[in-house]
């Protein structure tokens, strides 16, 4: 069960970023530690059937849910899933399936069942604690940075902070790319400031106008951003904020990230 939870290609590139634990003393070593792989599948298994970490299925996956819940707390802390998604998207440019000339941004409200940082009243929610998803994708909805915030906030509050999340994406010759040509967003983000910081950044803004009917065309091209929410919420941990820690929830959001450029690398073979 663990090889299909995470198969050796996952493995293979997340490996190499793991943190390495303090050796055990010769003297009184104590339990041996569950092996990193036993313990990543079971996180894994949490992040895509939503159970809670006391679920966890220790005589199957071969570890306890608390073991897990520590494995990514330990692991968020050592920034494993952000090298691995910046790692993840170098691949995809060497091999000319990243489409960054039109990028799409978006936010999607989920529930926030325990409040904790990062939730507020969601306005379509009637006001219960909520939280928002925020990404940017490429042309094929591949996702290039992703946050977190309260249900509360205003999307276009992330515009600048996603943009300068992509991280400097190498892989192929000449400069690292790290912005868009093009950014696709809906009326929620037609504001003249914003705007105007990304005509400075050199990012043409292809935002549907506040008043105007709708049909402006833009869709072509944005529902990339939808399609990628979808996949995200197929892992159904994603669905419904049951995490205090915004961080725990956070590093799940770019775990799912990383799965699916790795599901991008392995269909385009």
């Amino acid at each position: 069960m663990n090889s299909d939870l995470v198969p050796d290609d996952l493995w293979e590139r997340i490996a190499p970023l793991l943190p390495s634990r303090p050796p055990r003393r010769h003297r009184f070593p104590g339990r041996k530690p569950v092996d990193d792989r036993t313990a990543l599948a079971g996180i894994v298994y949490v992040l895509r059937k939503g159970v809670s970490w006391a679920d966890v299925p220790a005589e199957r996956i071969g570890c306890s849910g608390v073991t897990c819940w520590r494995r990514l707390r330990d692991w968020i802390e050592a920034g494993v899933w952000a090298h691995l998604h910046e790692a993840l998207l170098v691949e995809l440019r060497r091999a000319d399936l990243l489409a960054m000339d039109d990028c799409a941004i978006d936010g999607s409200h989920v529930r926030a069942l325990k409040r904790g940082d990062h939730t507020g009243p969601s306005p379509v929610d009637r006001s219960r604690p909520g939280s928002k998803h925020h990404v940017i994708v490429d042309r094929h909805g591949t996702p290039l940075a992703v946050s977190l915030t309260g249900g509360n906030r205003h999307d276009v509050t992330q515009l600048i902070p996603l943009l300068d999340a992509i991280p400097r994406i190498r892989g192929r010759r000449g400069r690292p790319r790290h912005k868009p040509k093009r950014l696709y967003a809906d009326r929620g983000y037609d504001f003249r400031k914003h705007r105007r910081l990304l005509w400075a950044r050199g990012i043409v803004p292809k935002i549907a106008r506040r008043g105007a009917p709708h049909g402006s065309g833009l869709g072509k091209t944005r529902w990339v951003v939808e399609r990628s929410f979808a996949w995200l919420h197929q892992f159904k941990r994603l669905r419904i904020r049951y995490e205090i820690r915004a961080d725990l929830h956070q590093g799940l959001l770019q775990l799912a990230c990383t799965i699916i450029c790795l599901r991008r690398l392995r269909t385009a073979f």
